[in-house]
């Protein structure tokens, strides 16, 4: 969606990075619309843990960028490609990245897109960037007109996948999974394909964090709050990155942060409640995707099918992957597999499944797996019957989804829509 480069600003004498518009995107008034948007929305912002931006302009042939700092240093993916961090590097990595969130929320602005892959780790400080599909708190989860789910699939919050409305809590669901990510190494689930992701997202239970060597008991808790499917459980941001510094030993940046010296760590005492969102009186921010703070393009997908499964493992779980149906998906009635903590942490506990509302496919096609979210439909999952193959499966946030069978030779298509509040399956 966007090119980076690294430049010079020639009125200042510094280096600096660039984010240029894609070519192919420039005739497209709402894309050059869209990254003017994203400029001013993270222009609000001054923290030093967010990606400063200095300018924004439009050349002769009205091709826009943006002008931001220059990061120097790795990405946090990049770090934990050797492993796990320490928990006081953890700690200190992600109570930084929490205090830059707050200072977002504090604005009204969702990241929508947080993942290690956009965390650059600075000599002075962890650096959130990549506020390309940023969108204010309350506003609408889809742009008008579009079924498409912006950001990683990986860091999806549940309620992403519904869209709902957009709110901050998304961006704290996203931030535990990059908190279990450094302490662990791997994702809470094990997941196969980007289908599986997406439907762990939805049904499936964190795998506890296991305790760990300098890692309070209650920054565990904090960790699995965040991860709570429904997003009035989650704490906010602000509670997160004060009790992650008070952990670290550190003070929090920004002024939305407590500032007490720091003395011992303080037991967390539970979520601080959400504030409610402002009404949808704005409308969201899609800016194009990726952030040009180091000289390379960090972008999340847009949630859609295809006629293939790419594989999304846990060794590269902040990879962008398209979700497609999954072959073969196990049926609802199967258990969801078990998970072994490590030789540190409490003894494995089977994961429970919370329940998804199924709907038979008439004529022995199979199920579909599908919930509403006001007009919309999600599908969530298609299981064909024995002897049936599944030629096509518009998983996601649809209007109208279709899902296509092919029984003995015979092509059975369906159409996938809410009728009532519940899902309904139509012959085609």
């Amino acid at each position: 969606m966007s090119v980076a480069w690294r430049a010079r600003d020639e009125a200042l004498n510094r280096e600096v990075a660039v984010k240029v518009l894609n070519a192919r995107l420039v005739p497209d008034a709402a894309w050059r619309r869209r990254i003017r948007l994203e400029a001013r929305a993270v222009a609000r912002l001054t923290h030093p843990n967010i990606t400063n931006v200095y300018d924004y302009g439009e050349t002769s042939d009205q091709v826009p960028f943006v002008v931001m700092e220059l990061l120097r240093g790795p990405t946090l993916a990049q770090l934990l490609l050797d492993g796990p961090l320490p928990p006081a590097a953890a700690l200190r990595i992600c109570a930084e990245v929490a205090a830059g969130l707050a200072a977002a929320h504090a604005e009204d602005l969702v990241h929508r897109d947080v993942k290690p892959a956009n965390v650059v780790l600075t000599p002075d400080a962890a650096k959130v960037l990549d506020f390309g599909i940023v969108g204010f708190a309350g506003g609408p989860e889809l742009d008008e007109g579009s079924e498409r789910v912006l950001g990683t699939p990986a860091y999806l919050a549940p309620e992403r996948l519904t869209g709902g409305e957009i709110t901050p809590a998304s961006d704290v669901y996203a931030f535990g999974l990059l908190l279990f990510l450094c302490l662990t190494g791997r994702l809470p689930w094990d997941s196969e394909t980007t289908t599986q992701m997406v439907l762990a997202h939805m049904t499936v239970a964190p795998a506890p964090l296991p305790r760990l060597p300098g890692l309070p008991a209650d920054v565990r808790e904090l960790c699995m709050r965040c991860l709570a499917k429904e997003p009035r459980e989650r704490p906010d941001a602000v509670a997160v990155a004060t009790r992650l510094a008070l952990a670290a030993g550190i003070v929090p940046r920004g002024s939305a942060l407590p500032r007490e010296p720091v003395t011992r760590a303080a037991p967390f005492d539970g979520p601080t409640e959400l504030v409610e969102p402002p009404g949808a009186r704005r409308r969201a921010l899609l800016g194009v995707g990726a952030l040009a703070a180091i000289a390379a393009l960090l972008t999340g997908v847009a949630l859609r099918g295809t006629d293939g499964d790419a594989p999304a493992t846990a060794a590269d779980p902040a990879r962008p992957a398209p979700v497609v149906p999954a072959s073969p998906t196990p049926s609802r009635e199967s258990p969801a597999p078990s998970t072994g903590a490590s030789p540190a942490g409490p003894p494995a506990t089977p994961r429970q499944e919370r329940p998804v509302p199924g709907i038979d496919v008439p004529t022995g096609g199979g199920v579909v797996v599908a919930m509403c979210a006001g007009k919309k439909v999600t599908v969530l999952r298609v299981q064909p019957a024995a002897g049936v193959e599944l030629v096509q499966a518009d998983l996601g946030l649809h209007t109208k989804a279709r899902v296509e069978f092919r029984k003995q030779g015979q092509r059975l298509r369906y159409d996938v829509a809410c009728e009532g509040g519940a899902p309904k399956v139509r012959s085609k």
